[in-house]
């Protein structure tokens, strides 16, 4: 029997380009098409295993408030399947958009027209890397800044405990890692299941009886009994990222669960035990979804008995150069290549830039360095082209704070509250945001790195406080 052909997602509007390059990489890969960014999230829902692989055009249309739809799904497909590896595609060929969507997670970008040889080339070597985690499992969690030290501490107090761990950290910062290695693999469960489980990764309609099992003829489709993640990893440990997705009404389920291990499949009345013990991951505020009515208080308590805070890669200084020499060791051996290496102007360089795509940037920089630069030393003006920094976050400058008249702004407030018998300070506030993150997109002619510079943040900042609004 022939070995399976990796799995291709192509993610384009325009039926004529990804009819072309569905027909031209058929024979290398099994191919499935796509022309939305809403499409694409509930076809992978539907799919038995996620694309090892994606070409996501850029240039999508936009929903409302989001101008960028291409951007928005980068940031979708790795939430759904972080090991996936993407390249984006653009008629807008420049280097704002090509760092914008690496930073975000893309670990290539090719311009229209592209060249099909080139990107098949693309495809192949992103496969030759494999997955490369955030750590290898003899290495345990790389680096010596504080952050990292506290971080060991509390791992090393909890790792053996049976009660829940809430992680929380941004997006690319390593959450399953510390999930499968420090909190199964390095414990008494050790050699029990770890089953993980994306929240955000099935359609809500079928969460309930993926967590739960279900019986014959529960819904249409459930043709045999099945059982669900937590009778599969009874015993062992169960991983739920994107804790802040989960439905509201499935919620009070997993409240029983984590309160007394008990639970019935769907379609059945039998009372079923299991003694798996749950982590939970998020980058979202869960504080500030409770507030908003979106995730249950007492919920929020069961699952944070313990929390971690998985540091950005901004607050670990000089881990991040052990990360490079890590990762720059990994690729080398995976790929059979020799290694590269930054001159010290290079490696200020590195230790200035904030990866705010964290881990997960930091990786994908070194895999595209390692696949293209192979045993040479690379200097400051070639490492900068790989890095976002047209749209740092900037602190506002003496003029800019001259412009706002606080006076004013103390007086439309109380004229405001004199007239509103119940305010929301958070509503209120968000409301104010987005008036200016909207008035900063419009002066700036929809571009959003202009309008991000603007408001005085990066882009990054601006597409995920435009995202809350579609979670609200």
């Amino acid at each position: 029997m022939p070995a399976a052909k990796p799995l291709l997602l192509i993610v384009d509007d325009d039926p004529l380009i990804a009819e072309s390059l569905s027909f031209t990489f058929a024979r290398a890969f099994d191919v499935v098409t796509s022309h939305s960014r809403p499409h694409a999230l509930n076809l992978l829902r539907q799919l038995r295993q996620a694309p090892q692989l994606a070409l996501v055009d850029l240039g999508l249309p936009p929903l409302p408030h989001r101008p960028d739809e291409g951007f928005a799904l980068i940031g979708d497909l790795l939430a759904l399947a972080p090991d996936m590896k993407i390249i984006a595609l653009t008629g807008q060929n420049d280097d704002d958009n090509a760092r914008h969507a690496r930073t975000l997670g893309a670990i290539d970008f090719v311009g229209k027209p592209c060249d099909p040889g080139r990107l098949e080339a693309l495809l192949r070597q992103a496969l030759s890397f494999g997955e490369t985690p955030a750590a290898e499992p003899a290495a345990g969690l790389i680096g010596d800044s504080l952050p990292m030290q506290r971080l060991r501490l509390q791992l090393g107090q909890y790792a053996d405990l049976a009660f829940p761990v809430l992680i929380e950290g941004e997006s690319g910062s390593g959450k399953e890692v510390v999930a499968s290695h420090h909190l199964h693999c390095l414990t008494v469960r050790r050699d029990k299941p770890f089953l993980a489980l994306n929240c955000a990764a099935i359609s809500p309609a079928l969460l309930e009886p993926t967590l739960f099992g279900h019986a014959r003829g529960a819904f249409t489709g459930a043709a045999g009994a099945r059982s669900g993640y937590f009778e599969d990893a009874d015993g062992g440990t169960l991983f739920l990222d994107e804790i802040g997705e989960l439905p509201l009404e499935l919620q009070p389920k997993l409240l029983r669960v984590l309160e007394n291990g008990e639970y019935q499949r769907v379609g059945e009345t039998q009372t079923r035990h299991s003694n798996a013990r749950i982590i939970a991951a998020t980058n979202r505020d869960l504080r500030k979804e409770i507030r908003a009515g979106r995730f249950r208080a007492d919920l929020y308590h069961r699952l944070s008995v313990f929390s971690v805070t998985v540091p950005s890669l901004r607050d670990m200084g000089g881990d991040r150069l052990l990360l490079l020499e890590h990762f720059t060791r990994l690729c080398a051996a995976k790929a059979g290549l020799a290694p590269f290496s930054l001159n010290p102007a290079a490696r200020a360089l590195w230790l200035d830039y904030a990866f705010p795509g964290n881990v997960r940037e930091l990786r994908n920089i070194v895999i595209r360095l390692a696949a293209g630069h192979s045993g040479q030393e690379i200097g400051p003006q070639r490492l900068r082209a790989e890095f976002d920094t047209g749209d740092e976050e900037a602190p506002a400058t003496p003029s800019a704070l001259a412009a706002v008249d606080l006076d004013r702004v103390r007086e439309a407030a109380r004229k405001h509250l004199e007239q509103t018998e119940s305010l929301t300070l958070d509503a209120t506030l968000e409301l104010w945001e987005r008036g200016y993150i909207e008035a900063a997109i419009e002066l700036s002619g929809g571009n959003m790195s202009r309008a991000a510079r603007r408001l005085g943040i990066n882009r990054t900042t601006l597409y995920n406080r435009m995202e809350s609004w579609n979670r609200r």
